[in-house]
């Protein structure tokens, strides 16, 4: 069931009843910024597969004839106005409008009378028809016999009888007689009145049904019942035409009884064909098999499935109304009815913008809306992609690159909704650049498993275009102390004695990369170069899995150190290799600080030309370091609740301008886990760099936007 907004708003409403009366539920349906038929009222609205086809109505108090189709199969959802030439019918209002599904005008919408601006009644008929080659066009019917003039009626077709019920006309006021118009000789038959208007009606095998409406020129005695006629009581007294009604039911039923014998030899050749061997399959292709009935959801065809479970779809796909909540649109993911991949099962109850952008931050949310089951299935999936990619991957621009998240979600969602989303279609831009994460998804903030658990389903999604790098937090020593342990452990209920889960997720954090290359020019990764990194081949040789081995004791656990935790000179007059006091207070020596030289050399020796780093909070979200060599960027705001940071992430274009998105604090502080005084004494929050002598102005080495 379809509405369209009246001159309240301009918007696309569905009723979906596949659950069951109890269970039915509006759904905006979300369309794509363009034109619109506009804010309007008095108009018609039918469904033609694939088409909804709007006419007329009062615009802007102006009375319309414009036509406005939307494609129900054809993503992204859009409004698209049709230029008809030829005889078009006058602009009106409060007409009347159905489609034919039998005989001659089979596929032809049809409306009938309304009112002109001059405040006229019609009753003339039009029909509009799409042509093969794709023309539609508009034709006004032939009459034989004159009908009522109507307005605020009803009309329906049954075979191909278009039946005018109720309304009000300038001559009759609103006693008017239910009219037949046959589509097969124009006439126009008379039966018994019916006194109602502003009603709805439809049609059941041989029932007509009436509900609503008012039944007098006060407008004030709106009717309360549901009226039913026998249309072959109607029609008895027309012989002619009752005998043209029991053809078209004779037809229709021996239709549906070949229907049903056509879906059993299906249902059985289904049957036969999911017992067939593989093997027997060599040669032939799902793609030459057309079906009619179907969408695509991220490469896959799903069958069966219609416009109420693509409206679903596309609503969590645009991020807008949002207003499900979660225990709804989980009970729509278990739906066996819907052949929803895993990865967008994730997606769909976790990519939810509008929702975590208008959360207060000091909501207590300690559930998880995903199972333990799915995301150990999540982890399986991810997992093997990453271990068949390299090392160092390799990308091109234009690239949008995020710092450390550290489990703050509510900070991606910001810049998922402000900046685009890696989707496709309206809200997304998934289909025009890739996404590098420079890692720290977990610790810290309150939300790791939401943060991981996205990206790893985005992973999986697009696992050419999303790259999730590796970050010190990525690391079993690291976040069973900093909040992702206690996490699993209070949201998942993982045993902290037996810790599947925990183990599950780094076996899979040993396997991500540690760097990745754009266009062949910009090196990114979690930390830096530190004393030891000389060549991308360096990073290359490292062999996975990677457990990280803080108590250095050759050069091969060095380059993982550097790459994991190393930081840049506080200055660009700071030179050479230092000591990282801040990371390594007891001074142990295996977490250095490198200066603009070692930068410079790196890139020369390897024909780079920029570096591109997360791992420490910047006050500005992004900083320049090494003339603008390096760049550190940090995605999460007011770090641990601490530091009043902005938040950025940076858009790498093909012509290599760097285009910073900023998004500020929240008023409320950000909910860690670990604010504890044990907590803090074991390592503190890494501070925000000393900015004293870097600068975010332009360089030569790169340009910002």
């Amino acid at each position: 069931m379809y509405i369209a907004g009246g001159l309240a708003s301009d918007e696309l409403f569905l009723l979906d009843l596949k659950n069951g009366e109890n269970d039915a539920e509006w759904l905006m349906v979300q369309i794509e910024k363009g034109p619109t038929p506009g804010k309007r009222y008095g108009h018609s609205l039918v469904y033609y597969k694939p088409f909804f086809i709007l006419f007329g109505g009062n615009l802007n108090n102006e009375v319309a004839n414009d036509v406005w189709i939307f494609n129900s199969e054809q993503q992204p959802f859009h409004w698209t106005k049709l230029d008809i030439k030829g005889d078009l019918p006058q602009p009106r209002i409060y007409h009347s409008a159905s489609v034919c599904t039998y005989g001659g005008a089979n596929g032809m919408m049809v409306v009938f009378g309304g009112r002109r601006k001059n405040g006229q009644n019609l009753n003339d008929m039009w029909g509009l028809r799409k042509h093969r080659n794709g023309v539609w066009d508009w034709m006004k019917a032939p009459y034989r016999g004159t009908p009522q003039d109507r307005i605020q009626h009803s009309s329906l077709f049954c075979g191909n009888f278009f039946i005018n019920i109720g309304g009000r006309s300038q001559t009759l006021g609103d006693n008017l007689p239910i009219e037949v118009y046959d589509t097969e000789n124009s006439e126009w038959s008379k039966f018994c009145s019916f006194r109602r208007f502003r009603h709805s009606s439809f049609i059941f095998e041989n029932y007509l049904y009436i509900h609503g409406g008012l039944e007098d020129d006060k407008h004030n005695n709106p009717a309360n019942v549901l009226n039913e006629i026998d249309l072959y009581e109607l029609f008895a007294s027309n012989q002619n035409l009752t005998n043209k009604l029991k053809l078209y039911f004779t037809k229709k039923n021996e239709q549906a009884q070949k229907n049903v014998s056509a879906s059993e030899e299906k249902s059985n050749s289904s049957s036969n064909y999911q017992n067939m061997d593989s093997g027997s399959l060599s040669g032939s292709t799902l793609k030459d098999i057309k079906i009619s009935d179907k969408f695509v959801i991220g490469g896959k065809v799903v069958q069966n499935a219609d416009f109420s479970d693509l409206v679903r779809y596309c609503s969590m796909e645009k991020l807008h109304n949002e207003h499900v909540d979660k225990d709804n649109m989980m009970k729509m993911l278990k739906n066996k009815s819907l052949d929803y991949s895993l990865e967008d099962k994730v997606i769909m109850a976790l990519l939810r913008p509008k929702e975590w952008v208008n959360k207060p931050l000091e909501e207590e949310d300690s559930t998880f809306c995903l199972d333990i089951e799915t995301v150990m299935a999540l982890i399986d999936q991810c997992m093997k992609i990453v271990q068949e990619q390299p090392m160092v991957l390799k990308v091109e621009a234009p690239v949008k690159v995020f710092g450390d998240i550290h489990g703050q979600y509510q900070d991606l969602m910001r810049f998922f909704d402000l900046f685009s989303a890696p989707i496709q279609g309206p809200g997304g831009d998934i289909d025009g650049l890739d996404y590098i994460f420079l890692g720290d998804y977990v610790d810290r903030g309150t939300h790791s498993l939401e943060t991981i658990c996205l990206l790893m389903a985005l992973k999986i999604k697009f696992p050419n275009q999303i790259h999730l790098l590796r970050g010190n937090h990525e690391d079993r020593w690291i976040n069973s102390v900093f909040g992702f342990q206690t996490e699993l452990c209070e949201r998942l209920r993982d045993d902290l004695d037996n810790p599947a889960i925990f183990t599950k997720f780094n076996d899979f954090f040993d396997y991500l990369p540690l760097a990745a290359i754009i266009n062949d020019e910009v090196l990114c990764l979690h930390g830096g170069i530190g004393s030891s990194i000389n060549s991308l081949s360096d990073i290359e040789k490292i062999q996975r899995p990677l457990e990280v081995i803080h108590e250095v004791s050759n050069a091969d656990q060095q380059l993982v150190v550097d790459i994991l935790w190393s930081d840049p000179t506080d200055s660009d007059i700071e030179t050479g290799i230092q000591a990282n006091s801040t990371r390594d207070p007891t001074g142990v020596g295996n977490i250095v600080k490198f200066g603009p030289d070692r930068v410079e050399e790196f890139l020369k020796a390897n024909n780079l030309t920029l570096i591109l780093r997360a791992h420490e909070c910047v006050m500005d979200g992004f900083e320049r370091f090494a003339g603008g060599s390096l760049i550190t960027v940090f995605s999460a705001t007011d770090y641990c609740g601490k530091h009043k940071n902005a938040g950025a992430i940076l858009i790498l274009g093909k012509d290599f301008k760097i285009n910073p998105k900023l998004i500020y604090p929240q008023e409320c502080p950000n909910k860690n886990w670990d604010n504890g005084e044990e907590v803090l004494k074991l390592r503190p929050p890494t501070p925000p760099r000393n900015r004293q002598g870097s600068s975010n102005d332009l360089g030569k080495k790169s340009s910002f936007s």
